[in-house]
């Protein structure tokens, strides 16, 4: 079950620098049947239950660069932060899990104390199931396995199908070969993110990711958290996950022209090498393109915004009460 919902994260991280007109660092991403958001000063998590009750945690956090200086530097401090981003996705997977496995085990006693067929009438017991504790170290094992499957896929593959074509059709730039390569990642990432688009559970994934953005857009107008307020802001935000991957990606390009490897390993080993610098530098273009809205590198995140339109869905109101009250506990740790 958690394998399944893990690639949740993968797509709806925004926890990183979402900035306000105050100053005040917001961020978040959908988990199952709910929403984690970020401040300054620590995080939340608030899930909805079956029943409709709200089960939420939230804890005191210190920032990467506030627990080592060296990642308060330029580029150093994009990794820092996307690291301490996947340890709290992996925390807010784990408490979402718990509660969808709690719900799991209730809907099943509910199932076997129904009624059968031409018997008498039976009242189902109103039990109450308590989360199971889900090990970190299986959801880290779970992550291992995503991030092997995201360099096979967007990685791996695309190398191998340029390597084919430039046998085929002989050509020797680096610059050429890496824009193809490129190419076929950002058409293998639109095509994973459309497939995945199609399931279910995850479109209520997408509607809460959607009602996470309308939040920080709330937020960020300095107007209070209300779901009539949060309704009419876009479920398309610059600085989502979906559109720092993008970033990757045409970063990437550049990047691995600067590295010359003849041998399909050599390349392979030196993107996967090379992928923190590149996180790092993205997370700069990013910071910089919030700041300057009106610079050419805004250019750069406006397909991350088309992206959206896949990853994000629109909410209903109660989606939209759980990523604010996401918010409210976040703002009071």
């Amino acid at each position: 079950m958690i394998l399944k919902h893990f690639r949740h994260f993968v797509l709806t991280a925004t926890s990183w620098a979402l900035t306000s007109s105050d100053d005040i660092l917001v961020g978040g991403q959908a988990v199952i049947e709910g929403v984690m958001m970020r401040s300054p000063k620590g995080y939340s998590v608030a899930v909805r239950r079956q029943d409709g009750s709200v089960r939420v945690i939230k804890e005191v956090l210190k920032t990467v660069g506030e627990k080592w200086r060296i990642f308060k530097f330029p580029f150093l401090r994009g990794i820092g932060v996307l690291g301490q981003a996947l340890v709290l996705g992996i925390r807010a997977l784990q408490f979402s899990a718990e509660e969808a496995i709690a719900d799991a085990d209730a809907a099943e006693a509910a199932a076997k104390s129904s009624t059968p067929a031409g018997g008498p009438k039976q009242e189902a017991p109103a039990a109450s199931f308590e989360p199971q504790k889900v090990s970190k170290w299986f959801i880290a094992g779970n992550l291992v396995v995503a991030l092997g499957v995201n360099i096979l896929l967007f990685v791996a593959l695309p190398l191998v199908i340029t390597r084919f074509l430039q046998g085929q059709i002989g050509f020797e730039s680096t610059m050429l070969f890496n824009a193809i390569d490129g190419l076929f990642r950002v058409l293998v990432f639109v095509g994973f993110l459309s497939s995945v688009s199609l399931m279910k559970d995850m479109r209520r994934v997408f509607e809460y990711h959607g009602a996470e953005h309308k939040t920080v857009y709330n937020f960020e107008a300095r107007e209070s958290l209300r779901v009539e307020n949060a309704k009419k802001y876009s479920t398309l935000h610059p600085r989502c996950g979906t559109s720092f991957l993008l970033v990757v990606m045409v970063v990437s390009i550049i990047v691995f022209s600067m590295f010359h490897f003849d041998s399909f390993t050599g390349k392979l080993l030196s993107r996967i090498a090379l992928l923190p610098l590149i996180a790092g530098i993205s997370y700069e273009v990013i910071r910089y393109s919030a700041k300057h809205p009106r610079s050419l590198l805004r250019i750069v995140t406006l397909p991350g915004l088309l992206l959206q339109k896949i990853t994000t869905k629109e909410p209903d109101d109660t989606q939209l009460e759980i990523a604010i009250r996401a918010l409210e506990e976040a703002l009071t740790v």
